[in-house]
């Protein structure tokens, strides 16, 4: 059922449940080179294991098709069921994992036809409110998402796919909050989020051509060119970005 291994996934999570003293745990990121050693508190032992899975889900650690239990993944992580459960509910209702009753979640797998579908309606979503951005919010104001898009192609050199992940993710965001519209923010993330599980495996030449549209969409963002940034984002979600 679950694949066994020493090391669970996303890193190591240290936390004692019954008052322990805190411990050091690898943060999120899935790549050596972006762990760093942070406390855990007991209060955050949920979120850090949320962001754990969702890290080994982008990285395949977690593989598409596997059932894994709560309890054998908190052996793994060293806490109870309980945070590990709480966080697969989570992941749940993201549509990353589906509840196996009497076994654990097993993680969805995803076709070439629903992943087109996911691309399809974020294009449906996004398209028209990058197209109204365009219109309205003047160049200068695109010059403050600049780093966010450099910061993109920083992190796909790394070759990394978690922290590109990451990075997409804030980018994509930083831009759709431009709308003022809190609602479409954390529905288009909801579907970004999906659209990246199960991970499409890209080279590093590949995630950098896919933050290399960052910065050409920024540049037809704040030239106001409408037909350029209908073609990009269009293009860019169809890739998967």
């Amino acid at each position: 059922m679950t694949p066994s291994t020493d090391k669970p996934p996303g890193g190591p999570v240290k936390q004692g449940v019954q008052g322990s003293p805190a411990r050091p745990v690898a943060a999120p990121g899935g790549c050596a080179d972006a762990e760093r050693q942070i406390p855990v508190q007991r209060s955050s032992v949920r979120g850090q294991i949320l962001d754990a899975l969702r890290t080994a889900l982008v990285t395949g650690e977690l593989k598409p098709g596997e059932v894994y239990s709560a309890p054998v993944l908190g052996e793994r992580f060293g806490v109870s069921a309980t945070p590990v459960r709480e966080a697969m509910q989570q992941l749940a209702l993201e549509g990353a994992v589906e509840v196996v009753p009497n076994r654990g979640f097993r993680v969805v797998e995803r076709g070439a036809r629903e992943l087109a579908e996911l691309a399809e309606v974020r294009a449906l979503i996004e398209v028209p409110v990058m197209v109204r951005l365009a219109r309205t919010v003047p160049a200068e104001r695109w010059a403050g998402l600049r780093p966010l898009a450099e910061e993109t192609v920083r992190v796909a050199a790394t070759g990394c796919p978690a922290a590109y992940a990451e990075s997409d993710r804030a980018f994509h965001r930083a831009l759709l909050a431009l709308s003022g519209n809190e609602q479409l923010v954390r529905i288009a993330e909801d579907l970004h989020r999906r659209a990246q599980w199960p991970p499409v495996r890209r080279c590093r030449a590949a995630l950098a051509a896919d933050a290399a549209e960052h910065t050409a969409l920024l540049d037809a963002l704040a030239a106001g060119d409408v037909e350029g940034v209908r073609s990009l984002v269009r293009r860019h979600f169809a890739g998967t970005g």
